[in-house]
This record gives structure tokens, C-alpha cells and sequence, in this order.
């Protein structure tokens, strides 16, 4: 599997919904539907999240505890400062999928759950890119959901159809 294209795949079918969310008011971009964490805010927020958190870990990077991150799930920034940073996290995303590694030696790490518990998690690399892709994709599905809500139409957002090289048929 090539990290690299899918997550230039990823990129694209996210500018789609960031073209579609930057036309939003805040108060469409705050409002709440019974739809994952509740609003395209908080969907897009907790999507970024991931894809930093991810790469840290992926890059072997130490985190600050979670109180202390500029951006949390419970206080989403407006959808400007979320689309500015996420740009520049997917710059260092294509870097850390670029760069030469090991994708077969497993990386362990440390964590405290929301209940307080600690544990020491175990993954190779290559899982931890496989999920923060179908993390992703599936937090994309909730904000077409909200988006058809607030009256969008949803994009074509097949890997096929935008990934594919595509010509006409000559006879």
C-alpha cells in the first residue's frame, strides 16, 4: 500500500469538504446534530487531532498531556484556524510518510486513558498510518452527513474517481 497516495487521496477529498465548510457561518459550523462528536466543528477538530497525534507517535515524538494542547475536542477552533493548521500538519504528515523508516519494527508508547488508567501501547508503523487513514474516512462520512444537513450535496469523493487515471474512449 502506498501511505503516500492515499493520503494525498485524503487531502483532496478534504479540501472538498473544507470548500464546502468555509462557506458556513459559525453558527452552522457550532451546530449540533445527533451525528458523531455532534458538529462539523467538533468532527473536523477531533479528525486533526488524530492526524497530529498519529504523526507524533509515528515520528516518536513526546506529547504534552492533553490539557495542554493548543487544540482539543472540547473547544474547537473556528473552521480558519482549524483549515491554517491542519495545512501545515499535512506538510509535516507527506514528511513523515516520506521519510525512511523501518515500517515493520514496532513502536511502543505510553498513554493515560479518560478514566486515568495508564497503558503502554504497541503498533507498527504501518498500522499507525493504516489508522489515521480509516480514522479519517470515517470521521469524513460524519461531516458529509452534517454537511447534507445544512443543504450541501454531497461530492464524489471515490478514491476511483479521483485517484484513477480517467480518458475518453476513443473508438
Amino acid at each position: 500500500m502506498d501511505h503516500k497516495k492515499i493520503y494525498d487521496y485524503l487531502t483532496l477529498a478534504r479540501q472538498r469538504i473544507f470548500n464546502q465548510a468555509r462557506s458556513l457561518t459559525p453558527e452552522q459550523y457550532t451546530r449540533e446534530y445527533p451525528i458523531g462528536p455532534g458538529t462539523l466543528a467538533k468532527v473536523l477538530t477531533h479528525t486533526y487531532i488524530a492526524e497530529y497525534y498519529y504523526i507524533e507517535r509515528l515520528e516518536l515524538r513526546d506529547l504534552l498531556s492533553y490539557d495542554q494542547w493548543p487544540i482539543r475536542d472540547d473547544n474547537p477552533p473556528s473552521f480558519a484556524t482549524l483549515e491554517a493548521v491542519w495545512t501545515r500538519q499535512a506538510e509535516t504528515t507527506r514528511a513523515a510518510l516520506a521519510c525512511e523508516r523501518n515500517w515493520a519494527a514496532p513502536i511502543t508508547y505510553r498513554v493515560t486513558t479518560d478514566e486515568g488508567r495508564e497503558e503502554i501501547i504497541t503498533a507498527l508503523p504501518t498500522d499507525i498510518v493504516t489508522q489515521l487513514i480509516l480514522h479519517e474516512t470515517h470521521h469524513r462520512a460524519q461531516a458529509i452527513n452534517i454537511l447534507r444537513h445544512l443543504g450541501f450535496a454531497a461530492e464524489e469523493l471515490d478514491y476511483n474517481t479521483m485517484m484513477y487515471d480517467r480518458r475518453e474512449a476513443t473508438a
